[in-house]
């Protein structure tokens, strides 16, 4: 999608995009004429290596701080007490604003400064994402149990205490908090929470596109794929940055910036801690701004690269075969094409109106997806973009639930291995198309056996797990509202907190409490030691011996399968990415030429719309309908602190199983199509060639009569 140029002068009737970026009067970013190039020293925003640089830091800048709410999310679900599918509904916000204005980027493409709107655009991710730590400075201190703001926590009111003895104002503040502006400041909380990812959304609306159509126009058309490949390299590490900063962020505790007086005494394995998920989003946002700054300063157009790299050639002369004079000079003439040959929407968007555009684009899209092949390639993408989005949401909660690992751990595994192993299988898909020089037959077989290894690897993960282990009153059978259970008649002396949560695990008979006041606990003992102190409780009437306990959970019983899983995941994450480019180029190959570029735009606002936006809702109310005990707050459901860890794992690892599979199917129907197709174009090729060589036999002998006339 090249720049519309005007004329020039008289002798210039109809120049093309070189002649204009080279003797143009485009405005520089000083707003002045530009006098010819050959007068002015080489400046290195006039450079299309620079400007590639540049993009591939921002980009990557960008992905980073988009990714990162995957990261935190059980984070921020605790700290703010929401459920999975209100946490699943903000990730998805993400795509709302992005997809809503996506549509008309084809149509502004060539009319605005893409340079400076890509800057425009990376303001606004910059300003949505310090929107995003917002609630954090609004928010009162975190208190990780329920006493009272002058009282010393997780103290006296956590204890086994007599009711004549126990504390007047325990109970209090449960009731206290439930003001009518304590529930205004979460509603606002969340909503600006909600804002900020939908302008996040928005702001990376411009960056991909232009960037992309503008290293296009002004590189040289051999090193434009060159540019392009470093560019999604590069890219692709912006999630692994992302779990990488999540797992640094979230070992520091969430008010780092005003820290109690005595300080804390949890750990970050305690089930109550809460990492310093808002740095990362200022750290990101800061990124982001500092990227942005050089979009500023490159102009609207600038002088089409003229040489190709030499690297390239040398690379090119021993790698590739010779090309006949036919091939190179058609290979030659394709990237300048005529403006007549290229009758698209993509071209004639330019000289439409807006209204004329969205009339325009519905029909155009239709007889896009009424192509088979096109639309079953977006619905097995669909597919797999659904897997991916609900993995990279709640993967981390679902290792933390399942194998007891702390939240910086469980991203630390997957910026260290899923993420690599998936831009491995990207990679590797890319070069088989290109060194076997797949056709569409050949690269739906290869999405076909991806799709299903990726599918056999999952198998073995619904039984890498173990059962929820004994909580004291917690009913484990799902359906219905879970609740507790008659304790047993160790605490009846004891006057516990209904809405408290601070566990203690009996590791000896692998029971836990969901406070030491339910564990019939009396007092409270500090160990010290240089790196960390460590809580326990003594005198528990409900415990063989009177303790102690240790404070936090218990751990699972087969946190040792932490790694054999996580393996299992990368390896198939990588499979599943080595269909990635096969499956684009059945899209580029099956599609007409003028439909090449609706057709790329229309792939990404549906994965966008049925995968990316829906997929993590899904995932977050699939996993909400596991929890066996939720904490209330204010009478409301708030988040979860227990789940039935079977059902968790089957209907986790079952959604996956179900989009893998649908994947697979689709795959399976594209190459039985294609083989139908390659069977209906051989019969078509025999018939003509028979009669064909019959006319030709015939036009022969008519032929000799008319040369002896002549």
């Amino acid at each position: 999608m090249g720049p519309r140029i005007g004329p020039i002068g008289e002798e210039l009737q109809v120049p093309d995009k070189d002649t204009k970026a080279m003797v143009g009067t485009e405005d520089t970013p000083g707003g002045k004429a530009r006098p010819n190039p050959q007068d002015l020293r080489p400046s290195v925003f006039h450079s299309i290596k620079f400007f590639v640089l540049c993009h591939s830091l921002l980009q990557l800048a960008q992905l980073m701080i988009s990714g990162y709410l995957k990261s935190s999310i059980s984070t921020v679900e605790k700290r703010f007490g929401l459920s999975s599918q209100t946490s699943g509904l903000l990730a998805a916000f993400n795509e709302v604003g992005n997809t809503a204005l996506i549509v008309f980027v084809s149509y502004f493409g060539s009319r605005v400064h893409r340079p400076r709107l890509i800057g425009y655009g990376a303001i606004l991710v910059t300003l949505a994402g310090v929107l995003m730590t917002v609630p954090h400075f609004i928010s009162e201190p975190y208190h990780y149990d329920h006493t009272s703001p002058d009282m010393p926590q997780d103290f006296e009111a956590s204890l086994c205490l007599p009711t004549t003895e126990a504390p007047a104002s325990a109970p209090a503040p449960s009731n206290s908090s439930c003001s009518g502006y304590t529930e205004v400041q979460h509603l606002a909380v969340v909503g600006i929470m909600f804002t900020a990812q939908t302008l996040l959304g928005v702001g990376g609306v411009p960056i991909q596109p232009f960037g992309i159509s503008y290293i296009d126009d002004f590189a040289h058309h051999s090193n434009s794929p060159l540019y392009l490949g470093i560019l999604f390299a590069v890219t692709m590490m912006g999630p692994g940055m992302a779990y990488g900063l999540g797992s640094l962020m979230l070992r520091l505790y969430v008010d780092i910036d005003r820290m109690p007086e005595g300080g804390i005494s949890l750990t970050s394995k305690d089930p109550r801690w809460v990492g310093a998920w808002w740095l990362g989003f200022l750290i990101s946002a800061g990124t982001v701004a500092l990227a942005a700054i050089p979009y500023f300063f490159f102009p609207k157009e600038m002088p089409k690269e003229k040489h190709e790299l030499r690297f390239r050639r040398k690379v090119l002369a021993v790698s590739d075969p010779p090309v006949s004079k036919g091939e190179d000079a058609s290979s030659e003439r394709s990237p300048g094409e005529s403006p007549e040959k290229k009758d698209g929407l993509a071209q004639i968007a330019p000289d439409l109106t807006v209204i004329q555009f969205i009339k325009v684009f519905p029909r155009v899209m239709l007889r896009t997806l009424r192509h088979p092949i096109f639309l079953l390639v977006v619905l097995s993408q669909v597919c797999m973009s659904s897997m991916v989005a609900g993995m990279a949401t709640f993967l981390p909660k679902f290792l933390e639930r399942q194998f007891s690992v702390t939240a910086s751990y469980a991203n630390l595994l997957i910026g260290c291995l899923t993420i690599p192993l998936a831009i491995v299988g990207i990679v590797v898909g890319g070069i088989l198309v290109k060194r076997l020089r797949l056709g569409p037959m050949h690269c739906g077989t290869l999405c076909l056996l991806g799709a299903l290894f990726c599918l056999l690897l999952s198998t073995p993960l619904f039984f890498m797990g173990c059962s929820t282990h004994q909580i004291a009153g917690i009913n484990h059978q799902p359906g219905g509202q879970p609740g507790l259970e008659l304790f047993p008649g160790c605490t009846e002396a004891c006057s516990c907190p209904s809405d408290d949560f601070n566990p203690v695990c009996d590791s000896s008979a692998r029971v836990e409490y969901l406070t030491p006041c339910h564990a019939g606990c009396a007092s409270r003992v500090v160990h010290e030691a240089p790196d960390k102190s460590q809580v326990f409780y003594t005198n528990c009437s409900c415990v063989v011996g009177g303790g102690p306990v240790p404070a936090g959970s218990c751990d699972s019983a087969c946190s040792h399968l932490v790694l054999p899983f996580m393996i299992l995941v990368s390896l198939g994450a990588a499979l599943a990415s080595v269909t990635h480019t096969p499956s684009f180029m059945l899209i580029l190959r099956g599609v007409k030429k003028e439909d090449k570029t609706l057709a790329v735009g229309i792939q990404f606002m549906l994965l966008r719309v049925l995968a990316w936006m829906p997929s993590p809702v899904i995932h977050g109310s699939a996993i909400d309908t596991t929890c066996v005990y939720w904490a209330q707050s204010c009478g409301r459901r708030a988040v979860c602190h227990y789940y039935d860890h079977d059902l968790l794992r089957n209907r986790f690892i079952g959604l996956q199983f179900f989009f893998k599979t649908g994947s697979l199917a689709c795959f399976a129907l594209i190459l039985a199509i294609l083989r139908q197709q390659d069977k209906e174009e051989g019969t078509k090729a025999t018939i003509p060639n028979s009669g064909l060589q019959q006319q030709l036999l015939a036009s022969g002998a008519k032929k000799e009569p008319e040369e002896s006339r002549v």
